[in-house]
């Protein structure tokens, strides 16, 4: 299904506003969207297959806090605060790793199985009225779907199904559609991480519109040529962006690619669909395989983006070269976040301290501002000074 935007009404401005700069420096935003977006909502984790045994982990960087993922005995995901309960010391330090059979504070010992319960501690039988499961790990509620394990650390988290699942069907018009793809049966073919000097809010930005497209990706545009028009596939429901007609496969320089998912429908093919899960994820799929982006954003001029090229099982372990497929989006990601980059010193100048504006094709992106802005709440009015009269007399009042 494809639903044309409505066209403007003559009296709709042909520019809209943007943020004010300070929506993209100040500390205190950035505070408060780590509270009330990143620690409120889902968030796209890890890939679970990485957690390929019990006792495999992952942390990652939700928010403001470090989140720890492994699998207990069962082979079950979990999910903690990577906190522990004793003196506060990061539990594990390592970005990745494997433990035995349980998890041990590198700082006193305390140590906790693989579904968060204290089980010893120096001296703890001399302390029997320790609640082995009270002082466990605090927990974080999690998700699977499309192969990845999704995280929210809200004490009443949203519903998974309208707001993650419900936002790949606002896209493409149904849920079952990114379904024929089977994500979680692909395999991790290539995977690169970005250091983004930006805001995260610029890269959202970015990759929800294509006014820029023909100026910055010319590999990009040979492959969709519509594209070079300015309109973001996106900008469509259900739509997706067609190949060229000379265009054998989705690669930097068009050849041939790994052959046709057999689950995806006929209209699926040589098509390239864009989606937003926000905050903080991308979902890009093309006929044979899917590329994800999960970002982190680390502080209001940084975002660390975390890439994955997932491919059928068989093209990976054949060991098939990937490098021409994963070229024309790592060079589109080079691009863009090299744009987002020349574009973040601005964001605190005084000539974009009201912002700036929105052509016609970007006018979408003006539904993410009002989002983050519902969600965000102004920061608190300072309380007014005294006058000089009133601290006077209340000296005087003092004994």
């Amino acid at each position: 299904m494809t639903v044309a935007p409505e066209s403007p009404a003559a009296t709709t401005p042909s520019l809209l506003a943007t943020l004010p700069g300070h929506w993209y420096t100040a500390p205190g935003v950035f505070r408060r969207e780590q509270e009330h977006l990143f620690e409120a909502m889902w968030c796209c984790a890890v890939r679970g297959a990485e957690l390929d045994r019990p006792g495999a982990f992952r942390t990652v960087r939700v928010g403001r806090e470090s989140v720890l993922i492994t699998r207990n005995r069962r082979g079950e995901p979990r999910a903690f605060l990577n906190v522990c309960r004793h003196r506060g010391a990061r539990l594990c330090t390592e970005a990745s790793g494997t433990v035995r059979r349980s998890l041990q504070c590198p700082y006193h010992a305390w140590t906790y199985d693989l579904d968060g319960r204290l089980t010893a501690a120096p001296n703890l039988q001399k302390m029997p009225d320790i609640d082995r499961v009270e002082r466990g790990l605090i927990p974080v509620r999690l998700r699977e779907w499309l192969g990845y394990v999704w995280v929210c650390l809200a004490e009443e988290p949203p519903s998974f199904e309208e707001t993650v699942i419900g936002a790949v069907a606002e896209r493409l018009g149904d849920a079952e559609s990114v379904e024929r793809y089977d994500v979680a049966g692909l395999a991790l073919g290539r995977r690169i991480s970005y250091d983004v000097r930006a805001n995260w809010k610029l890269i959202v930005e970015n990759f929800m519109e294509c006014y820029h497209c023909a100026t910055i990706h010319p590999e990009l545009t040979e492959v969709l040529p519509e594209f070079a028009d300015g309109l973001a596939a996106q900008y469509f429901v259900g739509h997706g962006a067609e190949f060229a007609e000379e265009a054998r496969g989705f690669t930097v320089d068009g050849s041939e690619g790994f052959g046709r998912f057999t689950g995806i429908a006929e209209e699926q093919d040589r098509r390239y669909f864009a989606i937003t899960v926000r905050p903080q994820v991308f979902i890009n799929l093309v006929p044979d395989h899917v590329i994800i982006h999960r970002m982190f954003p680390l502080a209001p001029d940084r975002t660390l983006v975390e890439c994955d090229w997932l491919y059928e099982p068989e093209v990976v372990v054949s060991e098939r070269d990937l490098s021409k497929s994963v070229e024309l989006f790592h060079r589109v990601n080079s691009q863009d976040f090299d744009a987002c980059e020349r574009t973040q010193p601005a964001m605190d100048s005084r000539a974009y301290r009201a912002g700036g504006v929105l052509v016609p094709s970007e006018h979408h992106i003006g539904a993410f501002h009002r989002w983050v802005t519902d969600h965000v709440p102004a920061p608190a009015p300072a309380p007014e000074r005294e006058t000089e009269t009133e601290t006077e007399t209340e000296t005087e009042e003092c004994p």
